[in-house]
């Protein structure tokens, strides 16, 4: 009889035991694999519009403008996660690998005589315009003195970002890291700026949900989706946002390079990761196409104009 007890009180520890370890390791689930569609739209964004749609997550700007003086306030980001279409994450759009003629930190004696050349009085960290967007320049965004205007000091962009009340940012031009790298088109050829990029990445997300106290503060690089490779980075951010997987504009893009860029989202999908797509398509058997392909994949898809000034809903795609 004795036996019997001894077995069964041994019995109910080892289960006791088993369900706690259970618990203890069941991983905590991400606010942001609840998201299945999303806005993207940075310009001519209506506060209203887009809180009375049903999209899940809206990436948009700090600014209606890009200035200091239209930034958006902490009711207006609160009204909006908190909306008639039902509760939203939103993420700020934030430009890291290049800096903006428009923004509250560019001094006019940058390029005073606006030839897409940094003068003389200009931060060295300041590189030429990029000629595919007027007003943006590349920077050696690995130089304290840039990143400090990205985050850290009290007047800093990431600083105004959380104070503002969004729930993340939305990280653009991380493929800078081609251009000053080893096969770039700068004159640098830096063997280190893919490493830099990680390391700046990692810095800022640490510095929001750490430093700030914000640990569930989302990082969503766009693009540079070959950095899947690094292990820590991978860990680091929330998910990616990608442009042009499938479709440049209306065209298809090549199969060769789908595939690629596949490979490199994939990544991030096994690793527990948003996948966000974003494709310029406008007729709609390429958006059919296009959101079927990308569903099959498990990725969040969402087509609209490359201006990005569109609350685009498209037919049959409609967010729930």
């Amino acid at each position: 009889m004795r036996k019997i007890e001894t077995s069964l009180i041994v019995l109910t520890i080892l289960l006791c035991c088993s369900a706690s370890l259970y618990s203890e390791e069941k991983p905590k689930t991400s606010p942001w694999l609840s998201v299945n569609d999303f806005l993207y739209q940075l310009q001519k964004f209506d506060l209203n519009a887009a809180g009375k749609s049903k999209f899940d997550l809206v990436v948009t700007d700090y600014s209606r403008d890009g200035s200091e003086e239209q930034k958006y306030t902490k009711e207006e980001i609160a009204a909006l996660k908190n909306s008639p279409g039902g509760s939203k994450l939103v993420l700020s759009y934030l430009s890291i690998g290049e800096a903006e003629s428009y923004r509250y930190y560019w001094e006019k004696s940058w390029d005073a005589d606006g030839d897409g050349k940094p003068d003389a009085g200009a931060p060295s960290w300041l590189g030429p315009m990029n000629p595919e967007w007027e007003g943006n320049y590349k920077v050696k965004y690995w130089d304290p003195g840039w990143q400090k205007i990205i985050f850290g000091a009290k007047d800093s962009y990431l600083d105004k970002i959380i104070d503002a009340g969004f729930d993340g940012v939305y990280l653009d031009i991380i493929d800078a890291y081609e251009y000053w790298g080893p096969d770039g088109k700068s004159w640098m050829t830096r063997p280190t700026a893919e490493q830099q990029m990680v390391d700046f990445v990692m810095a800022m997300a640490k510095y929001a949900r750490v430093t700030k106290g914000k640990p569930d503060f989302g990082i969503f690089p766009q693009n540079g989706e070959g950095l899947s490779s690094h292990k820590d980075y991978l860990e680091t951010v929330s998910g990616i946002g990608k442009e042009d997987t499938w479709y440049d504009g209306n065209t298809a893009n090549p199969s060769g390079d789908i595939a690629g860029i596949l490979s490199n989202l994939d990544v991030f999908k096994k690793g527990g990761k948003l996948v966000l797509v974003i494709d310029y398509v406008t007729k709609q058997e390429k958006i059919d196409d296009f959101y079927n392909k990308a569903k099959a994949k498990g990725y969040v898809p969402y087509a609209t104009v490359r201006p990005l000034d569109k609350l685009t809903v498209n037919q049959g795609h409609e967010p729930d």
